[in-house]
This record gives structure tokens, C-alpha cells and sequence, in this order.
């Protein structure tokens, strides 16, 4: 992709992406990005597989209303799971 007749508006974005020091990442480069997708519309005998995908990204719902948690509210377990007493017990074939 970064070479074509969108090299230059994916290296633009790619890069805006990589140097972004915005938060969150990247927000900073919409544009950027907007830019490259129009460019890529415009071509669609080279991009056709990429339009398809945001295409198909942009047409996906929501998989739950629910918000996400943030990560101030995400619960984060404090104990790790323990095995079960079985994982120490050896098998009829590790026996012989």
C-alpha cells in the first residue's frame, strides 16, 4: 500500500499514526485517514478488497448496547485461579 497511486496518503497517515502522541492515539490523524479511504474510493481497480472491508467494518452493529468498560471501572482479579487438586493427581497411564 505504500506504494501506488495511495502511497503517499497511507504514508502520510501510517506515520501521523506511528509519531501521535494525541489520546487517544492517533485521533489526531482523521483526516489522514479520511484522506486515504477517499483515495482509495477513487482507485477501486487496485483498493476494491480494501473499500469492501471498511465497507463491511462500517455496516457491523454493535455487538451490545452495554458500555465498555473504562479502565477505571474495569473489575481486575486480585487473586490469580488456583489449579484443581485433579492437576496434581497423575493419570492411569502416567502411573505405569
Amino acid at each position: 500500500m505504500a506504494y501506488g497511486p495511495c502511497g503517499m496518503q497511507f504514508r502520510e497517515a501510517f506515520s501521523c499514526f506511528v509519531f501521535s502522541e494525541a489520546d487517544p492515539k492517533g485521533i489526531d490523524c482523521v483526516e489522514k485517514f479520511k484522506a486515504m479511504q477517499e483515495c482509495f474510493r477513487q482507485h477501486p481497480e487496485v483498493y476494491g478488497d480494501e473499500i469492501m472491508r471498511d465497507d463491511e467494518d462500517q455496516e457491523l452493529p454493535p455487538s451490545s448496547d452495554a458500555p465498555l468498560p473504562s479502565a477505571k471501572t474495569a473489575e481486575i482479579p486480585t487473586v490469580a485461579a488456583s489449579p484443581s487438586p485433579e492437576a496434581d493427581t497423575p493419570t492411569n497411564a502416567e502411573k505405569s
